[in-house]
């Protein structure tokens, strides 16, 4: 692995939006009546559509955005979409308190960077903040504070995932 690396930052900037629910699962993220779409710019319309007070969430999403979300998050089934949509919103990382092993992974394979950060809700970071994200220290910064609070890093593997833009594009290595 490692030899797909591009030109990705390894530090994000960019305006959060907090969702502070805990054990959202996948079907509040991208509901089951949905699943007949197989385009990913077709699920972002629907992301958190069955999450009561976010529904308006893809609509006022921004390219660029930084997810902060509470305590397993993405639990329950296997559901790409889930991952799918937020990318194609433009979603350029997700940090959460935790996250449910399925989603994790999905996440990671999907090439979207993921940083997990117990701590994060209790941080200070306020929803339309903006933040500087190190991936590969795991820091958060507030651009506007000094707010400074720190994630779990990348793992090589998971830089080595992001940088080939998703798990698939390794095969073969």
């Amino acid at each position: 692995m490692g030899k797909h690396k591009t030109d990705k930052p390894l530090i994000l900037k960019g305006r959060i939006r907090v969702v502070p629910v805990a054990n959202v699962d996948t079907d509040m993220i991208f509901h089951n009546r949905h699943l007949h779409i197989t385009e990913p710019e077709e699920m972002a319309p629907h992301i958190f559509g069955n999450l009561q007070g976010w529904e308006n969430f893809p609509k006022e999403a921004e390219k660029g955005d930084i997810l902060i979300v509470g305590h397993n998050f993405g639990c329950g089934s296997s559901r790409q979409q889930a991952v799918d949509g937020f990318i194609a919103l433009g979603v350029a990382a997700i940090i959460g308190v935790s996250f449910g092993a399925i989603y994790k992974r999905n996440t990671i394979n999907a090439g979207l960077p993921l940083i997990e950060c117990t701590d994060i809700l209790g941080s200070g970071i306020q929803d339309l903040d903006e933040i500087e994200l190190n991936l590969e220290t795991g820091t958060i910064k507030g651009i506007d504070s000094k707010i400074l609070i720190n994630g779990r890093p990348f793992t090589d593997v998971q830089k080595d995932i992001y940088y080939a833009g998703g798990l698939l594009n390794l095969v073969g290595d």
